[in-house]
């Protein structure tokens, strides 16, 4: 079998068509973008240089993370910036043969620094609908709020949902850090969302323990668990998991980047996919932690001892977790199939 850093499987993942559920809008910004937005807002505290934003991008832990993300967020000012963000986000995703992306958004954090909300959304809608015309790539939209900001942007980011609900909107869900956030406080809220049509996929169990976990289960009746790295340590969760076919979002070069996990050989995927779990594997914030989604596919073939076809089977594993019509996910499935028996054996 050629390891992950061979031409062969490096090559079959490159050309795989793949399905995207964790990755969010602002942290997608590749580093041209990013530099491209400093410079236009040169009062704030991000480099221009796309070299100096490598070292601008190491993190020292979570929290410093969440500082660094915030800076990002704080450079796109006007719907134009919304919507030269979202397109070159899609313009990526097509280069790794992404088909399909559920991208999280945090409308707050726009609409609180002075984007007209409505300005926002149509800034969005048009990038989707261009990315599906241009690039082929089909965009959905996570609502999510950031945690941090309490429960004044829980209830914006409901009434955004709810209210102005995007053409693409699909879910709900909620970000930033869990210590000191509990999952609980934001039932109203999802409860909301829910009775709208929207998808529960809140964070949990990433920097805290499996308590977290529990409580989207319990409190915000998650669908998927954005991250959910701690749930290895209690089997009883891992077991509910896998019966009740609650998947996971798994992002391994972000976990170990955010301290999470001390290292890619110690990240627990192994451990979900041996207790039955159904895992996906995504990139979160991936030019911020130097990684793509293929890097991702890489890294957890390498952990899983995958193959092409087990490599196949992950990435449909991401096309039957998401919101998908039946139609794009058939579609997608049998692309899939079609990619692997086609490739050189």
């Amino acid at each position: 079998m050629p390891s992950p850093g061979s031409g062969g499987l490096s090559a079959f993942i490159a050309g795989l068509p793949k399905a995207e559920l964790h990755v969010h809008h602002v942290g997608s910004a590749s580093p041209r973008i990013v530099a491209e937005l400093a410079a236009r807002h040169p009062n704030s505290a991000v480099p221009a240089d796309e070299e100096a934003l490598a070292e601008f991008f190491t993190f020292s832990d979570f929290a410093h993370f969440i500082e660094v993300y915030l800076s990002v967020v704080d450079l796109v000012r006007d719907a134009e910036d919304v919507r030269l963000l979202t397109y070159e986000v899609a313009r990526d995703m097509s280069r790794q043969n992404i088909r399909y992306a559920e991208l999280t958004v945090t409308p707050y954090s726009s609409t609180r620094r002075g984007i007209p909300e409505r300005a926002f959304m149509e800034a969005i809608e048009d990038a989707r609908r261009a990315a599906a015309a241009e690039l082929g790539v089909t965009l959905r939209w996570c609502f999510d709020i950031p945690g941090e900001a309490g429960l004044e942007a829980a209830e914006e980011t409901a009434r955004l949902a709810c209210e102005l609900r995007p053409e693409g909107l699909v879910s709900f869900g909620l970000g930033g850090p869990e210590v000191g956030v509990p999952r609980p406080h934001f039932k109203p809220y999802f409860d909301r969302a829910i009775a709208e049509g929207l998808h529960s996929v809140p964070h949990a169990g990433e920097t805290t323990g499996p308590r977290t976990v529990w409580d989207a289960l319990d409190s915000l009746r998650a669908e998927r668990i954005g991250h959910g790295t701690s749930s290895v340590r209690d089997p009883e969760l891992l077991a509910y998991l896998a019966e009740h076919r609650i998947p996971l979002e798994v992002c391994p070069t972000s976990n170990v980047a955010t301290r999470a996990v001390a290292s890619l050989d110690e990240h627990p995927i192994a451990e979900m996919v041996k207790a039955g779990v159904l895992v996906t594997v995504n990139s979160d914030d991936p030019p911020m932690f130097g990684t793509d989604l293929c890097t991702e596919y890489e890294i957890a073939a390498r952990l899983l001892g995958l193959d092409a076809a087990g490599v196949a089977e992950l990435a449909k594993n991401a096309v039957t977790a998401s919101f998908a019509p039946a139609q794009v996910k058939s579609s997608l499935t049998a692309e899939i199939d079609a990619y692997l028996a086609a490739w050189p054996r």
